[in-house]
C-alpha cells in the first residue's frame, strides 16, 4: 500500500484550525517526545496514527527534521494586507485609533495569545480594505466580530505574524515605562509591579509560554 505523506515546509501551510487542534493533543502528552511527534505527524503532516508507528525509520527520521526545522521558527512579520476569498482584508492601520467597539471586545479576553480566542480577535484587526494607495490604505468600520471563522482557514505565518507584532510591541513598551522613570525612585520590586499590572508584560509572558 502507497502512502502519500505531505510535509509542511513554513507555517504557511498550516491552518489554525489545524493548529488548534495540534495544540489540544499536545497538551495530553506533555513532554514526552514519542508523544509529541505523533501529535506533529497527526496534525501537521495529515497521517493516520494508525500509520506512523509503521513508517520506516528513515522516512521517519527526515520528516522529524524536516519538521523541526520550522516549527520553533514563529518569530514572522505583521502582514499587514492579506487575501481571503478574493477580497484584501487590512490590519488595523493606527491602533491609536482603533474604533472604542472594537478595543472593548478585544479587551474583554483575559490573554492575547493563540487559542480558541484567537480567530474572533484577528476578525477584528483585520477588516476588509475600502481604499488603498501604495502602502496607506482604509478599512471598512468596525461592526462587531465578523467572519472569524474565516481566519481558521489562513496559515499560521499570518497569525504568529501578528502575535509577534503585540510581542515586539509590548516589549517596547515595556522598555519605555521604564525609562520614562527615574532611576532613584525606582521601588526593587518595579519588574513584578510591571508584571501584576501591565498589561504588556502579560502579553510577553503569554508568548513565552506558547511557543515553550
Amino acid at each position: 500500500m502507497e502512502l502519500t505523506i505531505n510535509v509542511p515546509t513554513n507555517w504557511s501551510a498550516i491552518t489554525l484550525k489545524k493548529y488548534l487542534d495540534f495544540q489540544r493533543d499536545l497538551k495530553v502528552y506533555g513532554e514526552e517526545e514519542v508523544g509529541y511527534m505523533a501529535c506533529v505527524l497527526h496534525h501537521l503532516c495529515g497521517i493516520d496514527a494508525s500509520f506512523i508507528s509503521k513508517l520506516p525509520t528513515d522516512i521517519y527520521t527526515n520528516i522529524k527534521n524536516d519538521m523541526i526545522e520550522f516549527i520553533g521558527k514563529t518569530d514572522l512579520p505583521l502582514q499587514r494586507i492579506i487575501k481571503i476569498d478574493g477580497v484584501e482584508y487590512g490590519f488595523e492601520p493606527n491602533l491609536s485609533k482603533i474604533p472604542y467597539g472594537a478595543y472593548l471586545d478585544i479587551t474583554k479576553y483575559d490573554t492575547l495569545t493563540i487559542d480558541d480566542n484567537w480567530a474572533k480577535i484577528m476578525a477584528i484587526l483585520y477588516r476588509p480594505i475600502k481604499s488603498k494607495s501604495g502602502a496607506l490604505y482604509t478599512i471598512e468600520g468596525y461592526k462587531g466580530v465578523m467572519g472569524e471563522e474565516k481566519f481558521l482557514n489562513i496559515g499560521m505565518d499570518v497569525h504568529f505574524g501578528a502575535l509577534q507584532f503585540f510581542f515586539l510591541l509590548s516589549e517596547d513598551l515595556v522598555k519605555d515605562i521604564l525609562k520614562s522613570l527615574k532611576v532613584e525612585k525606582l521601588p526593587p520590586n518595579i519588574k513584578s509591579i510591571l508584571e501584576e499590572n501591565g498589561k504588556a508584560m502579560e502579553v510577553l509572558y503569554n508568548w513565552q509560554e506558547m511557543i515553550s
